[in-house]
């Protein structure tokens, strides 16, 4: 499999748009905008495009009256972001973990949010509400 290196968080996310289904390069530009807040332009996506159709990642379709293309990962390309979500995940993963805390009654991981609560004279951190009140009920036994 070629090397292809994704060295931007609009490319990464525009491969992650294609695992959702076949859309065509302006689409791609509107939602990679609408969830990174950065305008990205024709000349970051369609170059991607043409790498990672180079790269045998991508089937093209046109389609319609101004002939359009639809850009689709085949299996490769399926392939190939499986192998870049595994390897990102868990760079995600280590980034967050320092920022989680675990549930002082279910043991879930909490990110951001939660529910601290003193009990027994101790400030406790629970996911959720319902949780402090089944620890505080069994607790009481």
């Amino acid at each position: 499999m070629a090397k292809t290196k994704l060295t931007s968080m609009a490319k990464f996310y525009t491969v992650l748009l294609l695992g959702e289904g076949p859309k065509h390069g302006y689409e791609l530009m509107h939602r990679v905008q609408e969830k990174l807040g950065e305008r990205t332009g024709p000349g970051i996506i369609y170059p991607l495009l043409a790498k990672l159709k180079r790269a045998g990642y991508l089937d093209v379709k046109e389609r319609g009256n101004r002939d359009k293309k639809k850009y689709a990962l085949n299996v490769k390309g399926k392939e190939f972001l499986a192998g870049m979500v595994a390897r990102f995940g868990s760079l995600f993963e280590i980034a967050i973990e320092p920022k989680l805390t675990v549930c002082a009654h279910c043991g879930c991981k909490v990110y951001e949010g939660g529910h601290t609560e003193a009990i027994g004279g101790k400030k406790l951190r629970f996911c959720c509400c319902h949780c402090a009140k089944s620890y505080r009920e069994t607790a009481h036994r």
